[in-house]
């Protein structure tokens, strides 16, 4: 059963968050946050073999829209994440009924690296699960043009700018997007979009948009999954990650998916990455466990 809840709101947006409860009193939670280049994305996206993983294991599910970049910059998305994370542990038990001291954040892709920018908030999840995200926006994968969206058609600027808003965006399908973010990648132009900042000159500002370089020793117990073969965020991310977290000795764990490519768990009958699945299910009881 889905309830759509409005979690954050003002004069220019409405932010929407869609609840799936399971079969457990106070149930806990995992807040879920998509994917899309921070560019494109919405609650909806999440499928429903996900959906029924978390709530036939016992979670309820707490999946989130945020602020879209271009138009919303990255410091404007996080507080959005961060404002999530609140309502869920002030307003959720009041609407539904889940224990708000057991909160796990689980993002894929970018919405991999917004669930561990959460191990860096003041009010942090009890755990983390980041599917095929990254950690680290310096890095030359991010700022540069990418050797993979190179070899697709070259997009032109005036078709990119087209796709952009004059309005705060809080949903948009990859279909109206997705164009945007390729140019972007094309032109090593993503990080300024998304946040607003000259990576060249204002290495220090991004640097603290980073987790792995914010990484402190009360950050939560995290469980990384990542592709070999990923070609959109490289799997040494995780690798990277994972390291920066046991370097604080907190509990870091990488599930390497061996030729896996980026949105491997879409392949949900593939037996590796059902085993995969199933650990991050383990991995979950035990950190939300009573």
């Amino acid at each position: 059963m889905k309830k759509t809840v409005i979690y954050k709101q003002n004069d220019s947006f409405s932010i929407k968050a869609d609840f799936y409860e399971t079969n457990h009193e106070q149930a806990p939670v995992i807040l879920y946050i998509h994917g899309g280049g921070l560019v494109w994305g919405t609650r909806e996206e999440i499928q429903e073999e996900m959906i029924n993983l978390y709530t036939n294991n016992g979670f309820a599910l707490f999946s989130i829209d945020y602020r879209l970049a271009p138009e919303t910059k990255l410091p404007d998305i996080l507080e959005d994440v961060k404002d999530a994370i609140d309502w869920l542990t002030v307003e959720g038990p009041k609407h539904f009924s889940i224990n708000p001291k057991k909160i796990a954040v689980v993002g894929s892709s970018a919405g991999g690296f917004l669930a561990l920018s959460t191990g860096t908030f003041k009010n942090k999840p009890q755990a983390i699960v980041s599917f095929y995200g990254y950690g680290d926006l310096l890095g030359s994968w991010a700022q540069t043009p990418s050797k993979y969206y190179l070899e697709k058609d070259l997009v032109p600027k005036e078709l990119a700018k087209s796709l952009i808003s004059n309005q705060p965006i809080t949903e948009a399908s990859v279909e109206q997007r997705f164009l945007l973010y390729v140019y972007a990648r094309q032109h090593g132009a993503w990080i300024e979009e998304i946040t607003g900042v000259n990576p060249i000159i204002n290495q220090e500002e991004l640097r603290r948009f980073c987790p792995i370089h914010n990484v402190t020793k009360d950050y939560p117990p995290t469980l990384l999954l990542h592709g070999t073969k990923d070609t959109d965020v490289p799997y040494v991310q995780s690798v990277f990650m994972r390291a920066a977290i046991l370097k604080e000795s907190v509990e870091a764990k990488l599930i390497t998916i061996p030729n896996g490519e980026h949105v491997f768990d879409k392949d949900f009958d593939n037996p590796v990455v059902h085993n995969a699945l199933q650990q991050v299910i383990d991995f979950l009881h035990t950190q939300l466990a009573e």
